[in-house]
């Protein structure tokens, strides 16, 4: 028979349990400060900074593995990718990455990492596990931008010189096709089916939308805003959602995201951020979007589904590239 004190006793000795294993951890969003040459760590929960971490010199390019393990940091102006544990924000390891590395893009497998090289125009392939360079790929000058296909089989790498985007098979490692955009490319992003490529043109002020069968551009979308001159808006960062229905672009020193449709090609919306917003990333559940905003050394805060600006932190000098993980 159960005595009265059993149910009690023991909802008592769980509850002690998760008191003795601590508080659930939050999320965490990595952003790379490329003029203080560090990557500051926020808490998503509470948008505090939790860790100011000293990187190589002038970081740009961070991404998480897809365990979100791992997060990985251009170290530009030292030539290499530095690798460090999300959960203690220590350095791991090291890899190559060939000169002036920028921005890069993971395998879906993980494994390998291409790397974009602008001094030497060039991509790096790199071995996540063995740190060893696999292979390097001729594309046009000064190559930025790296974005890659959901089934892992095209990689893209943007030329900012030649104004190109480069198709490459990843098996064969060749580049089978050059699509002519709009100058200086920063930024390529497949969308969720892989039929499409939104390429960002930084000069040019456009996003070109490049049909991946046909290496068709179907597609140039303009961002008039009322009030600001032309020139100033210039797309960088490019974010589409999981279920393919919205991009948000960054227009630079616009200060300004974009909210396009993503069947329609209609802006929905123009979201008010910081000053020369650069990249965006997405929260692991979608619902959150983060912007850096180079200029006001700042990241602001965009709840998704209400189209809305939340909140601005402070970070770093000269905020880069950013990353959320759970």
């Amino acid at each position: 028979m159960t005595s009265r004190l059993a149910l009690p006793l023991a909802a008592g000795v769980a509850l002690l349990a998760l008191t003795a294993a601590g508080p659930a951890f939050a999320g965490k969003l990595f952003v790379t400060n490329e003029k203080d040459h560090t990557m500051t760590v926020l808490d998503t929960d509470s948008l505090e900074v939790v860790d100011t971490i000293k990187t190589g010199r002038r970081p740009r390019g961070v991404l998480a593995s897809p365990d979100n393990k791992l997060i990985y940091v251009c170290a530009s102006d030292d030539n290499r990718v530095e690798v460090y544990d999300a959960q203690t924000n220590k350095l791991v390891r090291t890899l190559p990455s060939g000169p002036d590395p920028e921005l890069f893009i993971l395998h879906p497998s993980g494994n390998p990492l291409y790397v974009a090289n602008e001094d030497d125009a060039l991509v790096t392939i790199v071995d996540t596990k063995t740190g060893q360079v696999l292979s390097e790929i001729p594309v046009g000058k000064e190559p930025e931008g790296m974005g890659i296909s959901p089934d892992g089989k095209t990689l893209i790498a943007t030329s900012e010189t030649n104004n190109m985007a480069h198709f490459i098979d990843t098996e064969t490692k060749q580049n089978v096709e050059n699509v002519l955009v709009d100058s200086r490319p920063r930024f390529a992003e497949f969308t969720p089916d892989g039929k499409f490529a939104w390429v960002s043109a930084e000069v040019g002020g456009t996003v070109s939308v490049i049909d991946t069968k046909t290496h068709e551009v179907v597609k140039r979308i303009e961002f008039p805003i009322p009030g600001v001159n032309e020139q100033s808006v210039q797309p960088v960062g490019v974010r589409i959602t999981k279920d393919g229905t919205l991009a948000f672009i960054a227009l630079g020193p616009a200060n300004r995201v974009a909210i396009v449709d993503v069947k329609t090609y209609e802006i929905k919306k123009m979201l008010l951020v910081g000053q020369r917003v650069w990249q965006l990333a997405f929260s692991p559940d979608e619902k959150t979007l983060y912007s850096t905003n180079g200029v006001s050394n700042d990241v602001s805060v965009i709840d998704v589904a209400a189209e809305k600006v939340r909140k601005s932190v402070t970070v770093g000098m000269a905020p880069w590239g950013v990353v959320a993980v759970p």
